[in-house]
């Protein structure tokens, strides 16, 4: 399955962020990386202004600077109503919940799997929410 899509991947892990990146790179969508919470709100702007605005934002929670939490009220906060899809390590029904509760639309756990993350990324796009 391909994806036709441009999707803002935000972890402050290096190997995160380039593991993500291949794998939806090798789906076929158009992937940019932020390294935090104040990066990815800076690209963010930066693609409102040239009108290239991302389909979906994949963001981990745990990050220095601005957590992913904090980030995904921000992103809220400037307009950005497409689906941000949490990625976390913490796989507790009460981190979904709070994933879900600071505006996030969807929940993936690390380590990433590629069937998963590729079966998220669909599903959101096609406008169902149920993850």
């Amino acid at each position: 399955q391909k994806l036709f899509c441009r999707v803002l991947v935000v972890d402050d892990r290096r190997d995160v962020r380039f593991l993500t990146q291949h794998l939806l790179t090798e789906f076929g969508a158009e992937v940019e990386l932020a390294e935090d919470g104040l990066d990815a709100l800076d690209v963010l702007a930066k693609s409102r202004e040239s009108e290239q605005t991302f389909d979906i934002i994949l963001l981990d929670m745990q990050m220095p600077r601005l957590d992913g939490y904090q980030t995904t009220v921000r992103l809220r906060e400037m307009g950005f109503t497409n689906p941000i899809i949490a990625l976390t390590a913490d796989a507790m029904d009460t981190d979904r919940n709070r994933c879900l509760e600071s505006g996030c639309d969807g929940y993936l756990s690390k380590p990433i799997d590629a069937r998963k993350l590729c079966e998220i990324v669909t599903r959101f796009l096609d406008g169902k929410k149920d993850a």
